[in-house]
């Protein structure tokens, strides 16, 4: 366990090997109880151990137990209980806004499908021309490929602890990802389940994160915690980097717009950027409001940036040509967290990811009003969306393990 800077990234709690000096901070900070001694000799080398404090349900706990096991996290067996146990007692949800629905004109239904490995933690979506929904096994080092019309799951496996992150369908098929904790890019042939890597140039360029094909072929892909962008030419398989301008400014969700234009937020300023595909230079637009902090980003028609205000809680419009910007409240709220966003069927589809329960949101942007659904079973937590070759939205739910269909009438 090395990569200190996705493991803090991968969830709210993840308990790692041994570091005495925080343990010993621990031991005096935190309750204790049966299950204190494990949590105190595994926990803070990859991130704070503070996180716990942000607390989950009781399933939510034995979900995340799930993942770290997947991800081979070092917690005696016979302590898998008792561990959690105290996790449940000490560290419960902290309280969420409650999700406010809104009628509207439009009908929707949501589908779910769990997937395969407990505790895989589903991080991103793919619809593919084939019909096919895919998602990334974050923990459990997986790409799965789900048939909505029959309920079939395929899991294909990638090395240990790659932990993918974003995916794309190239034109061929293969599917392409990010390998968050390896610091890498792969490539799924689906037809033979063979994988091609391809490694980063540069040791500091960690944390591979959302990734897109271009209309020439390349691929592209943000490096968050490295403040990076790549890009990979599949012919001769170079990759060239290059640092964003704003220190620390963890570029994050990445769409392609009509001019094949790579065009990305980041998430740890009030910035979006775009990136020239042939000089690799990054322009950045600055955002009005200091604190907006945008995750994703959807392209309307017209190249229009859409973007979900983490931060905030507003969804943001800005148009890169001429500098317009507007943005709207979310209806739960300033504390509704929007994540995952799509555009599609003349309108934006995005998730509140901390209503409870979480919400799909659909906002016109002809009437500018919202209408939503109530994600069924709670939804948490849609961390990315894409959309079906009949424009339906897909999302993945990483800590429900699923994946599911927003089926639009």
């Amino acid at each position: 366990m090395t990569n200190k800077p996705l493991l803090s990234v991968i969830a709210a709690a993840l308990l790692c090997a041994p570091l005495p000096a925080r343990a010993q901070q621990a031991q005096q900070d935190f309750p204790e109880g049966p299950g204190k001694p494990t949590f105190v000799a595994v926990c803070g080398a990859c991130h704070e151990a503070n996180r716990v404090r942000a607390g989950y349900t009781p399933e939510g706990w034995r979900t995340v137990i799930r993942m770290m096991l997947n991800f081979e996290v070092p917690i005696p067996e016979d302590q898998v209980g008792t561990l959690t146990d105290y996790l449940i007692k000490n560290f419960p949800e902290r309280p969420r806004p409650a999700a406010v629905v809104i009628e509207g004109p439009v009908q929707a239904s949501i589908k779910q499908w769990q997937v395969s490995t407990p505790g895989s933690r589903p991080h991103d979506p793919l619809a593919t021309k084939d019909g096919a929904i895919w998602y990334t096994g974050q923990l459990s080092s997986k790409l799965g490929r789900l048939d909505p019309k029959t309920g079939e799951i395929k899991e294909y496996p990638v090395r240990m602890q790659t932990a993918p992150h974003g995916l794309v369908e190239d034109k061929d098929g293969n599917i392409w990802f990010t390998g968050n904790h390896l610091s890498l890019i792969g490539k799924l042939d689906p037809k033979t389940g063979n994988v091609t890597e391809y490694k980063m140039p540069d040791p500091k360029a960690k944390d591979p994160h959302t990734i897109a094909i271009d209309q020439n072929g390349i691929v592209w892909f943000t490096a968050q915690n490295a403040n990076m962008v790549g890009r990979l030419d599949p012919k001769s398989g170079e990759v060239k980097l290059v640092t964003s301008p704003t220190p620390n400014s963890r570029p994050y969700g990445l769409m392609i717009n009509s001019k094949g234009i790579p065009v990305f937020v980041e998430f740890g300023s009030n910035k979006i950027a775009t990136i020239d595909p042939n000089t690799m230079a990054i322009k950045e637009y600055t955002l009005p409001n200091a604190a907006s902090r945008p995750r994703r980003l959807a392209l309307g028609p017209d190249d229009v940036v859409w973007y979900a205000d983490f931060s905030r809680g507003y969804l943001g419009r800005l148009d890169l040509a001429t500098g317009a910007h507007k943005e709207w409240q979310s209806p739960s709220g300033p504390q509704s967290a929007p994540y995952g966003i799509v555009f599609t069927k003349g309108a934006l589809w995005y998730n509140e990811s901390f209503a409870k329960p979480n919400t799909i949101v659909r906002f016109d942007p002809k009437t500018e009003k919202f209408q939503s659904w109530a994600i069924p079973g709670g939804g948490d937590i849609v961390r990315n969306m894409d959309v079906t070759p009949d424009g339906n939205p897909v999302t993945a739910n990483s800590l429900m393990n699923q994946v599911g269909l927003v089926e639009v009438k």
